[in-house]
């Protein structure tokens, strides 16, 4: 098992740094890289869609990034408390036809002691935008780390 700090007990620092790294990892729409954030046994629940292990989670990642072009994320930390963080997030892709959509959501997470993330549910909406409306134009810069995005 390898090791992704920070672990929990998480501060605000260590909570927006391990929301950051998400985020980033994510950005990649690398189904194998993300994974490697999991335990091998963790429980998902994504939308309405429950997984379980990293095997699940690289098919589900693999299927939903064929589908969510352009795919690119914001996450922004909610809440933490010991080993659990909340987020929220959006992001934006278009599907196969050119139709953009921004998808809403929160997060809850749970890690284990060495900082894989063991159990994650996701509530999410999908609203549909013209492409002129984007605010999500790839990974986030580095300047804007900890800047939080605006709900609508």
């Amino acid at each position: 098992m390898s090791a992704k700090p920070p672990f929990p007990p998480f501060t605000a620092e260590s909570a927006r740094q391990k929301v950051q790294a998400a985020e980033d990892a994510w950005n990649t729409r690398d189904p194998e890289k993300v994974s490697l954030a999991y335990t091998e046994d963790s429980v998902w629940r994504n939308r309405e869609t429950f997984l379980t292990g990293r095997a699940e989670i690289v098919a589900m990642l693999t299927d939903k990034w064929q589908r969510e072009l352009d795919y690119a994320l914001r996450k922004e930390l909610w809440a933490f408390d010991g080993d659990h963080i909340a987020v929220r997030f959006q992001y934006e892709s278009h599907d196969a036809y050119g139709q953009w959509w921004r998808s809403y959501g929160n997060e809850l997470w749970e890690f284990d002691e060495q900082g894989l993330m063991r159990r994650r549910e996701a509530s999410i909406n999908d609203v549909r935008i013209e492409e002129s409306e984007r605010r999500v134009h790839g990974p986030r810069p580095e300047s804007e780390y900890g800047v939080p995005f605006p709900i609508q």
